[in-house]
């Protein structure tokens, strides 16, 4: 297992974190126990959850865990989310300070700890005011219910805009960002991957396998079937299966990691997860995993050390499809220049 630093902190994570969204839901309690024994004695020491997960049932039961295994305890970085409905009212949801306070202390007793390590932000609030939230995280810090705290699916300008509030008020300043990224979605990269480079923000990619479809499991023109998330729901969410099988960068993306695949004889999903633990900004790469089994494969990817022509090749495959301004080509040379001059 390799280390990095939690964004522009001194906290140190494992390159590959344990999402647990699985867990009281598509993972009973026994199997979500053995995938955190599995990743935890392979190395990994980083555990990512959020309060909406199975409604709370995620957090439990990590905290049983946490409470069987000391050693753990110990080690581990454990990372949690609010933000999202937690029940009906009105306040129940954003990220006011009424809300985070509460959110925050129902997250520390269910996990069974007095610290969060990492406290994020499920996503903006139109409605709060910023200043009101980034205080309540300042707090959080100083008072130590948290250590650091970072946030999920903001836009560049949203990131932007919170760390420069955070300097100006001479609060603590956010340490990660938690995008969706994989060679599947990469638009990321037009704004949020060179805010979060000038901010020295760590970015923790989630669904970094496309939701499946970048493990090999899917064929083209064959809808999915059985098992897996799409077969039980072919219009799940964003890597619903029509839009995904229609788009021929899909089948161009899947048929360059399949040749690096039998080329290195690595699952798919090793080769697209070593991609993406490479990429410019990235801390952590964040595991989904329903069994042992799937957890070992990718954890795998670790060992995994693609060539410059390979790296390439899957760059290539995936560029995302953009218009012409303001990210195409010819937009992006209007945003540079030579440094001794002339066109």
């Amino acid at each position: 297992m390799q280390y990095r630093t939690l964004g522009h902190s001194g906290a140190v994570v494992s390159a590959y974190a344990l999402g647990t969204m699985t867990f009281g839901a598509e993972a009973t309690e026994d199997a979500s126990h053995a995938i955190l024994d599995s990743y935890f004695d392979a190395g990994g020491n980083f555990i990512d959850t959020a309060d909406v997960y199975s409604a709370g049932a995620s957090e439990e039961i990590i905290g049983r865990w946490l409470a069987q295994r000391p050693e753990a305890k110990d080690r581990v970085v454990l990372a949690t989310k609010g933000r999202f409905p937690m029940g009906t009212a009105p306040n129940d949801v954003g990220t006011s300070r009424r809300r985070l306070t509460r959110a925050l202390d129902s997250s520390l007793r269910r996990l069974g700890v007095e610290q969060i390590d990492l406290y994020q932000l499920h996503a903006w609030d139109p409605i709060t005011p910023l200043e009101e939230t980034l205080r309540f995280l300042d707090d959080a810090v100083s008072s130590g219910k948290i250590a650091y705290y970072g946030f999920s699916n903001f836009l560049g300008w949203q990131l932007t805009k919170a760390v420069h509030v955070a300097r100006a008020n001479g609060w603590n300043p956010p340490v990660t960002l938690q995008p969706q990224y994989s060679l599947l979605v990469r638009e990321i990269e037009a704004e949020i991957v060179p805010a979060s480079m000038d901010a020295g923000i760590g970015l923790l990619p989630w669904s970094p396998l496309g939701g499946g479809w970048l493990s090999g499991k899917y064929k083209r023109d064959q809808p999915p079937s059985g098992a897996t998330r799409l077969g039980e729901n072919p219009e799940r969410g964003m890597e619903a299966w029509k839009a995904r099988n229609d788009n021929p960068r899909t089948w161009a993306v899947i048929a360059a990691v399949e040749d690096i695949a039998a080329a290195h004889d690595v699952s798919h999903s090793q080769v697209a997860l070593a991609w993406l633990a490479d990429r410019p900004a990235v801390t952590s790469v964040i595991l989904g995993a329903r069994t042992t089994e799937q957890l070992v494969d990718n954890l795998a990817a670790a060992d995994l050390q693609l060539t410059p022509d390979e790296t390439d090749q899957l760059t290539q495959a995936s560029q995302p499809q953009i218009g012409v301004y303001p990210y195409g080509p010819m937009a992006q040379e209007q945003r540079s220049r030579k440094i001794e001059g002339g066109r």
